[in-house]
């Protein structure tokens, strides 16, 4: 069965972010973005091998993917923009551990 987030990937990206998400003191959130840097850097190894063993996959079934890694990767990326709105301060909203992975 294909999934389909289009219609839900700007909440997925943004997040919940009312009044009940209190700002970080300096201190902290750089502790955070350094926590993030590092783990988006473990993510974009992941994605290239997840880009990789989906280009042989593909090469392997005649051009049919693996709707589980395509699910994966699409999960990785959405986590991968929420570190990044966290990083750049355009969000208080921190990414999975310190929220709910949806």
């Amino acid at each position: 069965m294909a999934r389909n987030d289009d219609d839900n990937v700007d909440g997925r990206l943004r997040g919940e972010q009312g009044p009940d998400h209190e700002r970080d003191s300096m201190p902290m959130r750089l502790l955070y973005v350094i926590l993030i840097a590092l783990m988006l850097s473990l993510a974009q190894t992941a994605l290239t091998a997840i880009t990789v063993i989906q280009f042989i996959v593909m090469l392997v079934n005649t051009g049919e993917r693996n709707q589980r890694l395509a699910d994966f990767g699409t999960d990785l990326g959405i986590w991968m923009a929420k570190a990044a709105r966290y990083m750049v301060a355009a969000s208080d909203v921190k990414p999975w551990p310190w929220t709910e992975l949806d």
